[in-house]
């Protein structure tokens, strides 16, 4: 993906560090959703999208993350992240009326989003930007560091990777994904994508993908999506904050840090993948079978 004049790795550097999983990350996840939906889940998100290429999905897995940071979607902002209160890496977990804040978080937005989705008489323009929100935090909740409190999840936690300054948020965001493909580009991301969904059906993540639908339960979002950001909030206390910030603090993190960081990273992208497509299902059936009045 070229904008003006700059490559994709300068145009990924000039965006905030807060965005969930990067371009890369949030586009292959989306990726991945496609591959698993529904045909009639798919013609559903074309239509409400107004897109009927293969990249109805990706193509916008990232506008939450560029609507955040104009003066209309300033709100969302808290809508990305829920800040687990615990103590990694002794204690990890995550509390709904304790961790999200009074203007909202990525749980209570899913839950939302999703309702709006659900309604029938919403205008399209309110649930294009629902579809649009639903499609981006389900791959957030998956980045351990947006489930965590700590030092701004990792954004004030300063590190090297491949000799670079960088935050602890960026490494997870970015910079391991990154390092696993070998760049960002749209291709890249869709290849990705395409291996990842091969790992579900039939390689390594294929006696464990059942699994990753347990608990899926369209009538009680909160319930569904906090238990997704219970498992990913274990992670930070088992491979992000394993000795602590002081663990990582100002240390070169691509050696056996990523070595161990970035299987996970990979599962975690895959996963929300899949979960993405089974919720996009959902809506779509729960639609169908609602009885005519």
């Amino acid at each position: 993906m070229k904008v003006a004049l700059l490559t994709p790795l300068a145009l990924l550097s000039s965006l905030p560090s807060t965005l969930a999983w990067g371009t890369l990350g949030h586009t292959t996840v989306a990726y991945v959703a496609s591959n698993f939906v529904q045909a009639e889940t798919r013609e559903f998100f074309q239509n409400i999208l107004h897109n009927t290429s293969d990249a109805y999905l990706a193509g916008i897995a990232t506008w939450a993350d560029s609507f955040r940071y104009t003066a209309a979607g300033r709100f969302s902002g808290p809508f990305h992240f829920i800040d687990a209160e615990d103590s990694p890496p002794s204690s990890c977990g995550v509390k709904y009326a304790r961790d999200c804040g009074e203007q909202g978080c990525v749980v209570g937005a899913i839950q939302n989003y999703t309702r709006q989705l659900l309604n029938p008489d919403l205008n399209g323009g309110l649930r294009n930007m629902a579809a649009k929100f639903v499609v981006h935090l389900l791959g957030d909740i998956h980045q351990p560091l947006h489930v965590e409190h700590l030092e701004k999840g990792g954004n004030g936690i300063q590190v090297l990777f491949n000799g670079a300054h960088v935050n602890l948020h960026h490494v997870w965001d970015t910079s391991i994904a990154e390092t696993l493909v070998g760049g960002y580009s749209l291709p890249l991301a869709e290849e990705w994508a395409k291996n990842l969904s091969l790992a579900i059906t039939e390689n390594e993540y294929k006696s464990m993908a059942a699994s990753w639908l347990d608990g899926i339960n369209l009538a009680d979002p909160v319930t569904t999506s906090l238990g997704w950001a219970e498992e990913t909030n274990k992670f930070v206390c088992t491979a992000v904050l394993p000795a602590g910030a002081e663990g990582v603090q100002n240390k070169e993190l691509n050696g056996t840090y990523y070595e161990t960081a970035a299987p996970i990273a990979k599962m975690q992208v895959a996963k929300a993948g899949y979960r993405l497509a089974k919720w996009l299902d959902l809506i779509v059936q729960a639609q169908v079978q609602k009885p005519e009045l």
